[in-house]
């Protein structure tokens, strides 16, 4: 409300206006208090100020923490990329809020290094001590003898204690339990850094909760075995704390639009993609780490080849997974191109991949992208299943002069079946990938297969593997219904 939506103001003596203008400037202080008081965004505005750029996941994440503060959520995990946020949030303007509504409330708030967490905590207690702060929670400030940055209290008797992990928290009790990004960088290249984190976590903190407590994990992905990974593996336990999860990664698959695009722009995600090896970018930035423990094939089953040059090579197997529609919620085309070639290491012939690209484009694209590509790597066999996306382009194709032969996967061939039989090919050392970011890309998404997000690189390699099993090369059992008599060329190509 301001002065022009008074009717008659003019008419008032200059003494009223005063008096009305201090009651009009009184009503909306209380409202934007009670607005910051009732909703975590609205405390964030308020604090962060005019530079506070909003992006969708902090309204989901605000959401989250409204849920905690009325009670109605317990357990939360928060996985996001570096570069958005999620401390501000999580380590900053929440346990400030949370002791602002509940100045009596015991909060223990933990990081990879105590030094970290006492900046976090320093930060915290500078944010209680702010005028902006004290506008919504008059009621709540620090002890003036105890302001030390990683422990201090508040005048209601709260407490905050920062700790690293690894640090003694033992006689600490907490009615809130945060813990950001658990792991270093250098942890991550240490299994047994994840298990001490873990350890630290069941030995320590969870059990400093007091009943009715709260716990929120917030921390970007570093692998299988990080301290999300396991507390969810134990989630399947009976009576163990069941979780509430929001995963958010840097690009979202459905839409292949950045999730903050506000102020990551896409191109500036790729740039970091491609200065990444595509585990790490899959882990940290995408929140899906490899899951190698249960992978049909291992990453290390895979053989480099680090040559300028790729092999004298003898035959070529294109290979696709098609979907036609270039919809942000449509699945992607995956096109996979192999050779196979003798190595002086094999008594059998081995198998490289030359190439391979995932896209989302229309029917006419797709035709005309599958012509460029059989153009340039003239393939002596061109794969694609016969369903209902794959049909259409067999018969277009067919009709330019490209053979293609329709897959037709045996019965029971399923998408895990398929790579249980292409396997032993990865695992007997036949199969080699070049030293470029597609070929890291398509390792990746096998290597997580099944539980990966994607999985049309994994439909395309499965099905020229399988090619390569049954095309002479290999005296194993037969993986296709129609039989094509596979004709050699010799070449040599450069990248």
């Amino acid at each position: 409300m301001n002065l022009n939506d008074l009717k008659d103001f003019d008419i008032l003596s200059p003494q009223d206006k005063a008096e009305a203008l201090t009651l009009l400037q009184k009503y909306d202080e209380l409202g934007k208090q009670d607005s910051c008081q009732k909703d975590f965004m609205s405390f964030v505005k308020h604090m962060w100020g005019e530079t506070f750029i909003e992006g969708r996941h902090h309204k989901i994440i605000a959401d989250k923490f409204n849920r905690i503060a009325q009670g109605k959520l317990k357990r939360l995990i928060v996985c996001l990329p570096p570069r958005h946020s999620k401390s501000e949030f999580a380590s900053t303007f929440f346990p400030a809020w949370m002791m602002g509504l509940n100045g009596a409330l015991k909060i223990i708030q933990c990081t990879h290094t105590s030094e970290l967490a006492v900046r976090f905590g320093r930060k915290v207690r500078n944010l209680i001590d702010s005028e902006d702060f004290q506008t919504v929670f008059p009621n709540v400030s620090l002890q003036s003898d105890n302001k030390s940055a990683g422990r201090w209290t508040s005048n209601m008797e709260g407490e905050f204690f920062a700790a690293g992990v690894g640090g003694a928290i033992t006689g600490r009790g907490a009615d809130l339990l945060i813990i950001d990004d658990p792991h270093s960088e250098q942890d991550a290249l240490s299994p047994k850094s994840m298990d001490s984190a873990y350890e630290w976590y069941t030995s320590g903190p969870r059990q400093r909760l007091q009943p009715g407590g709260t716990i929120v994990i917030v921390m970007t992905r570093w692998s299988t075995k990080d301290l999300v990974g396991r507390v969810l593996k134990k989630q399947g336990d009976d009576n163990a704390d069941q979780w509430e999860i929001v995963e958010f990664p840097a690009i979202m698959p459905k839409t292949d639009k950045p999730l903050w695009g506000e102020f990551w722009k896409k191109e500036e995600l790729l740039g970091v993609k491609a200065s990444l090896p595509i585990a790490k970018w899959n882990a940290q930035w995408m929140q899906n780490p490899t899951a190698e423990e249960g992978s049909i094939v291992k990453r290390e089953w895979w053989k480099k080849w680090h040559g300028e040059q790729v092999p004298a090579y003898d035959y070529v197997i294109q290979s696709y997974d098609t979907a036609f529609s270039k919809k942000e919620t449509a699945d992607y085309s995956a096109i996979t191109t192999w050779a196979v070639f003798e190595h002086e290491t094999n008594e059998t012939p081995c198998i490289i991949l030359l190439d391979a690209k995932r896209m989302r484009v229309d029917f006419p694209e797709l035709k005309r992208l599958a012509w460029d590509e059989y153009k340039y790597w003239e393939p002596d066999c061109v794969l694609i299943e016969a369903k209902a996306s794959g049909t259409p382009l067999t018969q277009e194709l067919r009709r330019m002069g490209i053979p293609v032969t329709a897959y037709t996967p045996s019965r029971g061939q399923d998408k895990v079946a398929r790579m249980n039989s292409v396997a032993p090919i990865f695992e007997s050392g036949m199969v080699w990938s070049p030293d470029e970011t597609f070929a890291d890309e398509v390792i990746e998404e096998m290597a997580s297969f099944p539980y990966g997000d994607n999985d049309d690189y994994c439909d395309s390699a499965t099905m020229a593997l399988m090619r390569f099993r049954q095309g002479g090369f290999l005296s194993l059992h037969e993986d296709y219904q129609d039989e094509v008599k596979l004709l050699r060329k010799d070449r040599t190509v450069y990248y």
